[in-house]
């Protein structure tokens, strides 16, 4: 008689822990960049592999417009993986193009200004029909990437306006200032772009409810130092609140946002102070809870901590450091709702040592930035 009366409740108690780890487990998306689209089909379903085995279900990635493109994230719904789609700006024919390589080692392509709405419609309808017949719901829409930096955006000038004095446009620059308001031109088409997603998601089947996320927006964490490139940029706030005065919260569900912290004095509490204070003035400052009549929440689509060190086994003791202390200083900001997403940056890379796998496993700076919060 005891026993009966134990079992329902503690099945009871069982299924109510299971369900609050449920929902606590969706107030933020976990993941990682994995960028796979130049990879054989073979070479993808290896990273697809192990990406599973390290128990990964959301990586932020690019989607080919072809077959392959579609099979890909098939095949990675198949392993439990949901993609974060780095959505591909589109053209008019004939823009001009930024040649590459340069001088100044930023990106070639055409300016954000030339991006065009119907060109962006003919490309992203049919991939997302494409997408939704094989089944595929997606984790969400990140339409380009760092469009207030040079580096993805030539709508800047090479080099700096002023190449004596390169700068970081304001608000009111983006009405004034030469240079600045070519790029302004940019945001202006690019939320055109952001229209059509929006229309397209609205006559989806599986991805209606899916959220639209803005480009990821590079924060400069020491706005008051001189700037050493020959490069001028627009600051995120800038970039945003210029956005938002023309519609933009009535386009996406969050702020695409990046992070890199800097990477001084490992286990020092004042360079850890730094970091803290920084992250709330500079980046996250413009993060919003849900139910805020004004602005949106953030993803950050890309943060990571650079291990320059190659050698196997993995020499990681700082690098550890500064991510637990990252992730414990994003933690009220995930509480609060200010922040939904996260994705470390990045599962492999070859050029400046952000890759968590390595040596052909899943690195302790991994097992960390990927832990559930």
């Amino acid at each position: 008689m005891q026993k009966s009366r134990i079992f329902p409740i503690f099945a009871m108690l069982v299924f109510l822990a299971l369900s609050s780890r449920q929902m606590y487990a969706q107030d933020v998306v976990v993941g990682v960049n994995a960028s796979m689209g130049s990879l054989s089909t073979q070479q993808q379903n290896t990273v697809l592999n192990e990406l599973h085995v390290a128990g990964v279900h959301f990586i932020r990635t690019g989607i080919t417009a072809d077959d392959k493109g579609v099979d890909f994230a098939r095949r990675a719904q198949a392993q439990g993986i949901r993609i974060l789609w780095l959505v591909q700006l589109q053209y008019r024919s004939g823009a001009p193009s930024r040649p590459w390589p340069n001088a100044f080692n930023v990106w070639g392509g055409p300016a954000l200004s030339a991006v065009d709405p119907d060109q962006f419609r003919k490309y992203f309808e049919p991939l997302m029909a494409k997408l939704e017949t094989a089944g595929v719901t997606l984790a969400g829409f990140e339409l380009g990437n760092e469009i207030n930096s040079p580096m993805f955006n030539a709508d800047f000038s090479l080099p700096a306006e002023n190449p004596s004095r390169s700068r970081e446009f304001n608000l009111d620059d983006l009405s004034h200032d030469q240079e600045a308001q070519q790029v302004a031109k940019g945001y202006l088409q690019y939320l055109k772009l952001l229209a059509v997603i929006k229309d397209v998601r609205s006559r989806s089947t599986l991805n209606q409810h899916v959220p639209i996320i803005s480009a990821g927006l590079v924060f400069n964490e020491a706005p008051g130092a001189p700037r050493t490139a020959r490069l001028d940029a627009v600051s995120a706030t800038a970039t945003l609140d210029f956005m938002r005065a023309h519609g933009l919260d009535d386009l996406v569900d969050a702020y695409g946002v990046h992070t890199y912290p800097w990477t001084n004095d490992p286990g020092n509490a004042a360079a850890a102070t730094g970091r803290r204070e920084r992250l709330q003035k500079y980046v996250l400052d413009e993060c919003r809870p849900e139910s805020s009549v004004r602005g949106k929440p953030c993803w950050i689509t890309e943060w990571g901590i650079p291990n320059h060190d190659a050698s196997c086994p993995t020499k990681e003791t700082n690098q550890v450091i500064l991510v637990n202390e990252t992730r414990a200083n994003f933690r009220s900001y995930i509480a609060e709702k200010r922040v939904l997403g996260l994705f470390y940056y990045a599962w492999l890379d070859s050029r400046e040592g952000f890759a968590i796998y390595r040596c052909d496993h899943l690195t302790q700076t991994g097992h960390l930035a990927l832990a559930p919060f």
